[in-house]
């Protein structure tokens, strides 16, 4: 008979805390990249058409670091995974700062991708094991603080373009920034088998004993509920393609729409992102109260609500407010869904949660193009229903999230 997970809140809630520094880490320096876009592509003398094909580029490289890290996630755990990838991703954001020319700044934007890529699966997989160690939801609060740390990223690129303080030395220096913020939280990031019911634990919240642990099959699929699997990667994809048009649309939205000003339309993503941010710091006890699936059938509806609000405003204020209800609607989806998939299977735990998140990166790349390739032929509100009837499927599928597939201790 195996232990439960051991009740050591202090041990946990350095654990939790550690990951959570992770996330607004990866948020902090995603934001050091996106906010300096358009230095970076004036002084690496990049067209439009290059700096779309450069973020496809990005996006490709992520998705091959999140397949690759699966197998080794599920070999020796996502701690190792975690402190590499936020390590390269430390010195890869570097690199497109320094980029002169188009071809350097492809290599230097493939690493980011491929760092960012392992970064992302890395640091779910840890925040699934801190979670079934608290035994109640908390993986929406993880996603939160990445939006912090992004909206921190961006205060700071912000700030220092306006004091000219140089790209090259506040990249470098948010970089060691990060690789400290790594080195203080390693200790803290959770063991192979942390929060597992089959493994005991010893008081100083380390591996003692082992039940099964078999190491993964090659053969992994055949240990997991394929259906569902396909299931929740799918419902990943939809979710992630319809947050990708807010990131992509919402500011071209409300100028092209209404003829607003740029700065107008810069607060339609506004308020999506604060809506988005302040509602995934309190969505866990939503979750806890009235269960995951009813969250992300319920969540999925309003965000689609949201984005008809949008589509059929008649001016600018109501368009923005229905950004802002996509916002709310959108904050909790996909950390359930990522709480589904790494409770799907223990033994291949890492490579379930690679394909879920990699489909889900899939769909994130694939809404925009897909919404600008429509917006030719029937307007961009227009296209902008697909992310409705994206977020519909995905409430018809909500049942795929049910806690009744996770595991539970045994006795």
């Amino acid at each position: 008979m195996s232990a439960a997970p051991p009740e050591l809140p202090s041990t946990a809630a350095r654990a939790r805390l550690c990951v959570t520094a992770i996330f607004a880490l990866n948020g902090f320096l995603a934001a050091l990249w996106v906010a300096h876009i358009p230095v970076i592509g004036d002084r690496a003398q990049v067209s439009h058409a290059q700096l779309g094909g450069l973020l496809l580029l990005i996006g490709a490289c992520a998705f091959v670091a999140m397949q690759l890290c699966g197998p080794v996630i599920d070999r020796w755990g996502s701690r190792p995974t975690t402190v590499t990838g936020a390590l390269l991703l430390c010195v890869a954001v570097i690199g497109p700062a320094l980029a002169r020319d188009p071809e350097t700044l492809a290599v230097s934007l493939a690493l980011f991708g491929f760092a960012n890529g392992a970064l992302d699966v890395s640091m779910n997989s840890q925040a699934v094991a801190v979670e079934r160690a608290y035994r109640r939801p908390i993986m929406s609060a993880f996603h939160g603080y990445f939006s912090v740390g992004s909206l921190i990223g961006s205060v700071l690129v912000a700030l220092t373009l306006w004091l000219d303080a140089g790209v090259v030395p506040t990249v470098i220096g948010g970089a060691v920034f990060g690789a400290a913020v790594v080195a203080a939280v390693r200790p803290g990031l959770v063991p192979r088998g942390y929060g597992d019911p089959r493994i005991e634990m010893s008081t100083a919240g380390t591996v003692a004993a082992v039940g099964d642990r078999r190491p993964p099959s090659p053969r992994w699929w055949r240990e997991v509920d394929r259906r569902q699997l396909v299931v929740l990667a799918a419902v990943a994809f939809a979710v992630m393609l319809a947050e990708g048009t807010a990131y992509d649309w919402s500011s071209l939205h409300i100028v092209e729409t209404f003829g607003t000003a740029d700065a107008v339309g810069a607060i339609a993503f506004g308020a999506f992102s604060a809506a988005m941010t302040v509602a995934r710091l309190g969505v866990d006890r939503i979750a806890a109260t009235f269960g995951p699936v009813r969250l992300v059938r319920y969540g999925a509806l309003i965000a689609a609500v949201g984005m008809l609000i949008a589509v059929l405003a008649p001016s600018a204020p109501p368009a923005i407010g229905g950004w802002t209800v996509f916002g709310i609607g959108l904050a909790g989806l996909i950390p359930q869904i990522f709480t589904a998939a790494g409770n799907l299977t223990v033994h291949a735990g890492g490579r379930v949660i690679s394909v879920v998140v990699g489909c889900g990166y899939l769909g994130m790349l694939a809404g925009p193009a897909l919404i600008g390739f429509l917006s030719g032929a029937i307007g961009l509100s227009g296209a902008l229903v697909v992310a409705i009837v994206a977020l519909v499927l995905a409430a018809s599928a909500a049942g795929v999230v049910a806690p009744g597939a996770r595991i539970a201790p045994t006795s």
